[in-house]
Parts: structure tokens; sequence; C-alpha cells
């Protein structure tokens, strides 16, 4: 007799540049759309609503995530679904798996961070250091700091932590709060870069977070902001073993290609558009 299906929180990560976000969109690849399209083709789903899927954070396009988690409904063991949803899509892979109850709601995650990262050359990472303690341990207003947010009165959110950190040629900005309102690390990002280049003083800033003033930011590019975990404060479940063969090939290219896309890039600035420019 076929095993009844249980409901597993399941953590999993993609390279969201391949993707126009988490969510099903007509005519547009989308990480659910390739997933559900997957389970499908394998026979272990018809369709969204049978497996109970749902996500923890649905990030937008271009936005790639390191620990974002699922919740779906499944009659294969811990190990067996790892190794079914590692073959479906190479960009996208599961690292965990912890049986839940059936009410369990992947939404009602306690913390979620995000990292943004930066170049360093020619940049001043001590200045947005400066500016940490505007945010960690605060509750700030994000009326300036989210699309479609509801401008009547204050939105309050609680930053558990804000931290800059230098690696090599880069640093990379880390943020973890129990919830983010839509595009809320990316217009934060904005207002650090306006701080650091002088188009936005620091009393400014803090005034918008405290709610005194309003802020018009842009959206900082999508390709730099990772998903890095969303914590649920749960035991550890079943890990996944090794990566597919697809998802090695296809992580094994990416990181060869952009090893070798700074030198290609610098010579094609140095022998192509300087020499539109001098000659």
């Amino acid at each position: 007799m076929p095993s009844a299906p249980r409901r597993w929180l399941l953590t999993f990560g993609y390279d969201g540049r391949r993707f126009a976000g988490w969510a099903r969109q007509p005519g547009q690849r989308t990480v659910e759309g390739a997933l559900l399209e997957g389970l499908a083709r394998r026979g272990l789903l018809s369709s969204g609503s049978e497996a109970g899927l749902a996500v923890a954070s649905r990030t937008d396009r271009g936005v790639s995530a390191r620990a974002n988690a699922l919740a779906l409904r499944s009659a294969l063991p811990a190990p067996a679904l790892l190794r079914a949803l590692n073959g479906l899509v190479p960009e996208v892979f599961f690292t965990e798996a912890r049986e839940v109850e059936e009410s369990f709601q992947v939404r009602s995650a306690t913390a979620r961070e995000y990292h943004y990262f930066e170049p360093k050359a020619g940049r001043e990472p001590e200045r947005w250091r400066s500016l940490l303690p505007l945010l960690s341990g605060q509750r700030i207003d994000v009326r300036s700091f989210g699309r479609a947010v509801p401008s009547e009165r204050p939105q309050w959110r609680t930053i558990d932590s804000a931290r800059v950190v230098e690696g090599a040629g880069h640093f990379r900005f880390e943020i973890r709060a129990p919830g983010f309102v839509w595009g809320m690390v990316r217009k934060l990002v904005s207002a650090f870069r306006d701080v650091e280049r002088g188009a936005l003083s620091a009393k400014e800033f803090e005034a918008a977070l405290e709610g005194r003033k309003r802020l018009s930011l842009p959206l900082a590019e999508p390709e730099r902001l990772l998903l890095w975990e969303v914590d649920f404060g749960l035991p550890r479940g079943t890990l996944a073993g090794r990566a597919s063969r697809g998802q090695e090939g296809y992580f094994r290219r990416e990181l060869e290609a952009s090893v070798l896309r700074a030198p290609f890039l610098g010579e094609l600035l140095e022998t192509g558009p300087a020499l539109a420019f001098t000659n």
C-alpha cells in the first residue's frame, strides 16, 4: 500500500539570474514554474495545489537564494524526496528536509537574512559601517524603503542585526529581521550608497528611518542580492547527499565563466571603449 503523503519543510537555493523571480508568470521562466513543471514531468504531482506548495520568501527577478524554504506534500521519504527534487532543475538545489505538521505555515519564519554584495575598489565600507547603529536592534519606518507600502501612517519593522563584512575585492551588507517588505533591502542599499557619495546626509537617512521624512529611492540591482537564510528555530532535518550531475555541471560552468569574465571585460575596456575615446 502506498505511503500517505506527509508535509515537508525543504531548504533550497537557486541562481536567480536565470529566473523572472519565484512566482509563476505567463510566458516567463520562474523558480516556482520550473519546479512544478519538473515535478509533473517526473509524475510526482500534477499541480501546486495538490502538493500544497508554499514558499517562505517570494524573491524578485534576478535575486538568488542560498537557503530559502518551501513546504510541500509528498509520500516519498526524505532522502528519496531530496534526490528527486535535486534532479529537476540544474539551477535549483535542495539541501535539507524536515517533516512538519499539516498546519505548518512556511511564512511564519522567525527570521530572514539577506546579503548584498558591493565592489570594494574606490569605495568606503567604513561609511556604511557608521550607519549600522541606525538599523541594528531598531524599529524602523519602512515607507521610504519598500514598494507599494501604505503611506498614511508609519509602517514599522524591527531589524535584528545589520553589519558590513569585507571580502576579497568586495564588501557585503548583511541584514537580518523577522520580516521585510517588498524591495526593502535593495532600497536600503540605495540609501547607503547615497550617504556614501554625499547625496543624502546621515541625519536625513535617520529621519526617514524614524518616520519623520520620506525619501524617493531607486531599487539597487537585484543580481547582487542573496537570500542567505530563512530561520524557523527548528532542529536539523535530513540533509541531502551530493549534488546531481546537472547541478555540479551548471555551477562549475558558471564559476569558470565568472572567473574569466573580469579579465575579458578588462581587455574590452582597454582596447575597445578606451581606443574609441582616445583616437
